[in-house]
């Protein structure tokens, strides 16, 4: 073993991850601690759906309301509830969580500029971290639904991973909800029109794949409904 690699080999014993990331090779054991981390803490908690939406969305907005409450009703129903454990929308799901007495998951990225957990994540289910397609894998993986509120780019990637995953069968179907037809409507309007009649770039299932609600209630039940009908079980 070369002075280079008793380097790397300590670092990542230490978890400096800055000096394993000087080695491209060695990034890997970076990569797969997340992944170990994130499968050995998600793989105890049961039965989840996922919530998405703004960071930037505040306290006295509505679909911040909304989704605390939706968070709070899935408590209810028995599932726990996984965020991207930042502010905003992901601050009101976990918020509505700990609120209903349930699992309160928080998939938490390390950025430069924005972004630290928010308060309501239970301590035993905050997980960090540096790699979004690592976080995308647990989202995907141990939620039975996605419910996805008003947001921006980060929301609407995890939406489309989420229909293209199931589309290419990738994954089992699971429910995916949209909350507010007002802010969704434009975006699916030009889904239909001109992705599926127009350059034929979709079939028309594909939008069956898609629920469009105005209230938690409504949301909370398309989970409910599915679930009524198909076994809970992993996505893949």
């Amino acid at each position: 073993m070369n002075k280079q690699e008793k380097k790397i080999r300590r670092a990542f014993k230490e978890k400096n991850w800055n000096a394993i990331k000087t080695s491209d090779s060695w990034q890997i054991f970076k990569i797969m601690s997340e992944f170990v981390e994130g499968f050995d803490t998600m793989s105890k908690i049961g039965p989840c759906v996922s919530v998405f939406g703004s960071a930037r969305t505040k306290p006295d907005n509505e679909y911040y309301k909304q989704a605390e409450e939706i968070a709070f009703l899935l408590t209810q129903a028995g599932y726990g509830v996984i965020t991207g454990g930042g502010p905003g929308i992901m601050e009101a799901a976990n918020k509505g969580a700990k609120r209903g007495a349930g699992k309160s998951v928080g998939l938490n990225i390390e950025l430069p500029f924005e972004q630290s957990a928010n308060p309501y994540i239970d301590a035993d289910k905050l997980i960090n971290f540096d790699y979004f397609f690592v976080r995308k894998v647990m989202f995907v993986k141990y939620a039975q639904g996605f419910i996805v509120l008003p947001g921006g780019v980060g929301t609407l990637d995890e939406l489309f991973e989420a229909i293209t995953l199931i589309q290419t069968g990738k994954i089992g179907k699971f429910p995916i909800v949209l909350v507010g037809k007002t802010y969704w409507e434009g975006l699916i309007g030009w889904i239909k029109e001109t992705m599926l009649s127009k350059e034929k770039n979709i079939s028309p299932k594909d939008l069956h794949l898609i629920n469009i609600v105005n209230s938690p209630k409504q949301a909370v039940a398309i989970i409910d409904e599915f679930y009524n009908k198909y076994t809970l079980k992993p996505n893949f």
